[in-house]
Order: structure tokens, then C-alpha cells, then sequence
């Protein structure tokens, strides 16, 4: 069975309330009668019966709905349909109405360790907006049990405590499927081009998005959005890693210091030979773009030399 919008019987909230307003009057005029007057006594008798039998049958139907708020309505077990009209309402007092809130929720997924792609185990956690499709009221009610521990402070089984529960558990097996499916970062990137949980971004979320629409369908909820909050290498290869990283650094560095370095020696020979400073053979070039590499590449500020004989000396 799916879900419908109920088209039973219905009456405005306020209508209701003033008939029962009138059978609360037909009851207390009933009982004066009877205290006051001697005849027709089993007349007002039934009359205070039926009257007060309404009035405490009335009791029992009214409901008041707010925006993004939905009743599933049974009666005596047979679903009816789903009531979505705001405001307040009177509907046949023997149906059960089950409250169920609309609205978009926050789910923050505590960060889990799971092993990216590449086998690293990593931290990873998760934001999860999520709400019930108008469509899925009687998923949300009858296709999800509800747990014995899962009870609200008066005794009475929370719906949401139960749906809240459901997302958790699919969020967290969610995460781990796409965790493994990405590797951490370029550095452990099995293939050239490949999208990692750095890089990702938005296909990484909307991956996440998909999995869970799929996985949470069955409960008629719908995922606005997920996304990745959390994200670190786990503590017992977070300080390897972290050496890993600085010595990428530390080449690349090296790299575009030695790329200058080639690039000032170069212009300097060109301008030398150009401008006919001084003639160089190749030995006293090589030996130049020993010094020149040695001071451009060197950590600390090369200490000058300064040749006071010829050039050979």
C-alpha cells in the first residue's frame, strides 16, 4: 500500500467545538430539569444521555496541524490516508492519528575510522539534512519498526526517535562504502586523475547523497543534502603521513629553487657573452655555474670571496 491524502469526512475545528459547546449546554439544561421538575423525567434522562455520550465521544477528534506537519490516520487498523491540511480540525474520533513532522533535519555523523581505497585507515564524518518526502508518510509510519528501547518520557513510542535512529545507522554504513571507495589524497592515489575524499568536493557529496537517498527510500525520507565535515588520517599513521607531507614539501620546494637557480645561471652567461664582458672558456664556465647553483641553492647565505689576483689564481 502506498501513500494518499485523506478524503474521508472531516469538519472544521471550530464548528466541532461549538456543537460541542451546544451538547455541553443540552447537558447542563438536562440536569436542571431533572433537579427542578418532576415530569417527563425519562425523557431528559435520555436526552442527558446522548447529550453527554456526544460530548464525551467530540472530545476525541480534534487535532491541529501546523505547517509541514502531517497526521497518518487509522481506523481500527486500516490505514486511511495521510491528513496535511493546517489549522484546526475535527475528524471521526475512533481514527488514531500518528503525528509525523515534515521539517528538515541535522544528523551529525561522529567521525568514524574506516580504510580509504588505497587500505589507509583514516577518520571520516558526516553532515546529513534530511526530511520526510510529502509522499512518504506511510513509509516513515509502517515500514520501519519500532525498537522496545525507543520510548519518548510519557511511555509513548517516539516516531522520530525512531527515524533519527534509522539515518544514523544507514549515515554510518553509507560513509563507509564511499570512504573505501575513494583514496585519502593525491599522495596515495592509485591512478593519475582520480577523484580522492580531498579533492572530491562535490562528487564526493553528491555520491554520498545518492547512496543514502537509495538506502533510506524504504522509510519514505529524503536527503537535502550530505556532506563530509571531518576528514584526517587515523592517530597511529597520522605522524608518518605528516613526515610524508613535509618532505613533499620540501621537494617541491628544492624543485622550484633549482628551476630559478638553472634559469639565473643561464641569463647570466647569455649577458656575459653578449656584452663581452670577460671571455670564459668551458672550464672557467663550468666552475662559474658550480659557484653561482652552490650559492642560489644553498640553505644559508653563501660567504663572498673576493679574488684580488687574476683569474686563473
Amino acid at each position: 500500500m502506498k501513500n494518499y491524502v485523506y478524503s474521508g469526512w472531516k469538519l472544521n475545528g471550530f464548528v466541532a467545538l461549538f456543537i460541542n459547546l451546544v451538547l455541553l449546554a443540552v447537558v447542563v439544561l438536562s440536569i436542571v430539569w431533572l433537579a427542578t421538575h418532576g415530569t417527563f423525567v425519562g425523557l431528559a434522562i435520555a436526552i442527558l444521555a446522548v447529550a453527554a455520550l456526544g460530548f464525551l465521544v467530540m472530545l476525541g477528534g480534534y487535532m491541529m496541524l501546523e505547517p509541514n506537519e502531517s497526521r497518518v490516520l487509522l481506523f481500527f487498523g486500516n490505514y486511511r490516508g495521510t491528513f496535511y491540511d493546517t489549522g484546526f480540525w475535527w475528524v471521526n474520533p475512533f481514527m488514531v492519528a500518528k503525528k509525523l513532522s515534515m521539517r528538515a533535519r541535522n544528523l551529525n555523523v561522529d567521525p568514524i575510522k574506516v580504510n580509504d581505497k588505497a587500505g589507509n585507515p583514516i577518520l571520516i564524518g558526516l553532515v546529513v539534512v534530511w526530511k520526510i518526502k510529502n509522499d512518504g508518510a506511510y513509509n516513515a509510519v509502517f515500514e520501519i519498526d519500532t525498537p522496545q528501547f525507543e520510548v519518548g518520557v510519557s511511555g509513548i513510542n517516539s516516531r522520530m526517535n525512531v527515524l533519527e535512529n534509522f539515518v544514523a545507522v544507514q549515515s554510518d554504513s553509507a560513509l563507509r562504502q564511499v570512504a573505501g571507495m575513494y583514496a585519502y589524497d593525491e599522495n596515495t592515489n592509485l591512478s593519475d586523475n582520480a577523484v580522492t575524499l580531498r579533492s572530491g568536493g562535490d562528487e564526493i557529496n553528491d555520491k554520498l547523497t545518492d547512496e543514502l537517498n537509495e538506502r533510506l527510500s524504504i522509510a519514505g525520507i529524503e536527503v537535502v543534502e550530505a556532506r563530509l565535515n571531518y576528514l584526517a588520517y587515523a592517530p597511529e599513521i597520522a605522524a608518518a603521513m605528516l613526515r610524508r607531507q613535509q618532505a613533499d614539501a620540501i621537494i617541491s620546494a628544492r624543485e622550484k629553487i633549482v628551476e630559478g637557480a638553472v634559469s639565473m645561471v643561464k641569463i647570466a652567461l647569455e649577458r656575459l657573452s653578449s656584452e663581452e664582458v670577460v671571455e670564459l672558456d668551458e672550464e672557467r664556465k663550468a666552475a662559474m655555474v658550480s659557484n653561482l647553483l652552490v650559492v642560489l641553492c644553498a640553505d644559508e647565505a653563501a660567504q663572498p670571496v673576493v679574488n684580488t689576483g687574476t683569474l686563473h689564481n
